[in-house]
């Protein structure tokens, strides 16, 4: 019972946390495995503590592709060709957060943590307050870090 609860708190915000994850990695297979992970933490955790089950879940799947990111930076293979993020295909009348393949690509040069500003707050419209709960820094540095990933991903374009 209790995971059938879990599960109708979750699914409705699988599609946004997909999104998130998706953003944030470039990958969909690796962005299905975040918010998997992330289902699998929230059947564990002490839920009737959580106030706002999105923003916990949206915590936990940016923290989780932090993580990932990290951890694919040390065991990155040469590749020499240009990356490109898979392409998704979302079903009509899905809720659509345009972001570009240029926008994309350039995502892909910043750091994690830059990433992770940028896309919380100038994407999906959180707080710096809440930004910087989630990755763990200040707000001031969280908006410094969006105003980098600013200035790194419009100059390259």
């Amino acid at each position: 019972m209790a995971s059938e609860d879990a599960a109708a708190t979750f699914d409705p915000l699988r599609p946004r946390l997909s999104r998130v994850a998706y953003r944030m990695l470039g990958s969909v297979a690796d962005a299905e495995d975040m918010v998997q992970e992330a289902f699998l933490r929230w059947l564990h955790a002490d839920r009737d503590t959580v106030r706002e089950p999105e923003a916990y879940l949206r915590r936990v799947v940016t923290r989780l592709c932090l993580d990932h990111l990290k951890s694919a930076q040390r065991r990155r293979e040469t590749y020499l060709g240009p990356w490109l993020p898979e392409p998704v295909v979302e079903a009509e009348g899905d809720e659509i957060d345009d972001i570009t393949l240029p926008l994309m690509m350039a995502l892909e040069r910043l750091s994690p943590l830059e990433r992770a500003a940028f896309l919380l707050h100038d994407v999906f419209g959180v707080s710096f307050e809440e930004v910087a709960l989630t990755i763990g820094r200040e707000p001031a540095t969280c908006r410094q870090l969006a105003s980098r990933a600013r200035r790194r991903s419009w100059g390259r374009r």
